[in-house]
């Protein structure tokens, strides 16, 4: 339990760490040369909620875009671009490597309320049934629960679990079960 509650403070701080304040308007030397398109006149800009480090192993890929705007969901260059989040086999701990990504998507959805969100859990096929749904179910209430730290509405953010039955990857090795112990953002205009 304290464990648990040790974790939940260490990322807490680690998130409250992590605020747009920390990229720099007018900041080019990331920007990618992307044919003359104009970060700045969208409100898009380029870099991270944290420290920018890409190569420590982040979800993120360096230079994609982050704005937060209603139609920033469908662009491909986007950071919200990246909609699954993985987990070890039998945990539901959030990966530090996710935890920018999850931000930027718990601050996509309160500059968009009008906007909502199902997390769908999913388990590889080891264990049994029930006790895949339950862990699916897990892995999606520690998403919401990063989501919504970052403001948005509990009303926007739904949650379900299938468990191992939508399985993404049909082997039955270490492979295909890590592809399938994941949470995917599925969007919504409300």
């Amino acid at each position: 339990m304290k464990l648990k509650i040790l974790s939940a403070l260490i990322m807490t701080a680690l998130l409250s760490a992590c605020s747009p304040d920390n990229v720099k308007d007018g900041d080019t030397a990331d920007a990618p040369s992307d044919g003359g398109r104009d970060n700045q006149s969208s409100g898009a800009q380029v870099g991270s909620i944290g420290d920018g480090s890409g190569a420590q192993g982040t979800a993120l890929s360096a230079g994609q875009v982050v704005s937060y705007d209603k139609a920033a969901i469908n662009d491909v260059n986007s950071v919200l671009a990246e909609k699954v989040i993985y987990f070890d086999f039998d945990s539901d701990q959030i990966s530090q490597d996710y935890m920018e990504l999850i931000a930027h998507h718990g601050k996509y959805l309160a500059a968009n309320t009008d906007m909502s969100l199902k997390l769908e859990g999913h388990g590889d096929e080891r264990g049994t049934r029930e006790y895949n749904v339950a862990l699916g179910n897990r892995r999606a209430q520690a998403v919401r629960r990063l989501v919504l730290f970052q403001g948005a509405d509990a009303s926007q953010i739904s949650v379900v679990s299938f468990g191992e039955e939508k399985p993404v990857a049909l082997g039955h090795d270490e492979e295909a079960w890590r592809l399938n112990r994941r949470v995917e953002f599925v969007y919504e205009a409300r």
